[in-house]
């Protein structure tokens, strides 16, 4: 954009749908953490056979790493923001069974996402996320009030989106760009 304001009102509109979450779909963005991931379980050496362990997802952090539990609202289907992390993976991982929507973009080598390959997917409470390193996301939409998700990131990462500018956000781990103010365009989810 050439520096003019851009509100809700005078912003292109662009759809995407949004999908099931499955393993398959979600492959080039990272792993679903859950039953749904197809990763084999294996028995506990204890317990009489009463525990199975499996490791759905690789996490990935090279330094001070948070887990937060974030309580979403439903908001507008509407995507302002679009980030993504430099030094870990980051996972959404739902309480309570309550279903939300993500937005996920492949990593690229500019700084911006390629707009034409964002997906959205539907995750139906039964399984969590952990993102790809580098991966373009919105943070999650609720579909239900008081919908808990356990965050998995680096403090850095927290500290990053305190450096706050032209309603962006960055640092060495944190790349948070206005979508709407760039490019004058909102990505509105279809559910």
């Amino acid at each position: 954009m050439d520096g003019g304001k851009v509100d809700q009102a005078t912003a292109k509109r662009r759809v995407i749908p949004v999908k099931p979450a499955s393993a398959a779909a979600l492959a080039p963005y990272g792993a679903i953490i859950g039953r749904g991931a197809g990763a084999a379980p294996h028995l506990s050496a204890f317990y009489d056979g009463k525990v199975s362990l499996m490791k759905p997802a690789a996490f990935q952090s090279d330094d001070d790493t948070c887990l937060s539990v974030a309580t979403i609202q439903p908001r507008p289907f509407e995507v302002t923001y679009l980030e993504r992390h430099y030094k870990h993976t980051q996972c959404f991982i739902p309480l309570g069974g309550k279903p939300f929507v993500a937005l996920f973009g492949v990593p690229t080598d500019t700084d911006m996402p390629d707009f034409d390959k964002l997906e959205a997917f539907r995750f139906d409470g039964q399984n969590g996320f952990c993102m790809h390193v580098g991966t373009w996301h919105e943070f999650p939409f609720a579909l239900e009030p008081d919908t808990d998700v356990i965050v998995i990131l680096r403090n850095e990462t927290n500290r990053n989106l305190s450096n706050i500018k032209d309603n962006e956000a960055s640092g060495p781990d944190l790349d948070k760009k206005n979508i709407l103010q760039r490019t004058g365009t909102i990505f509105e989810l279809k559910v």
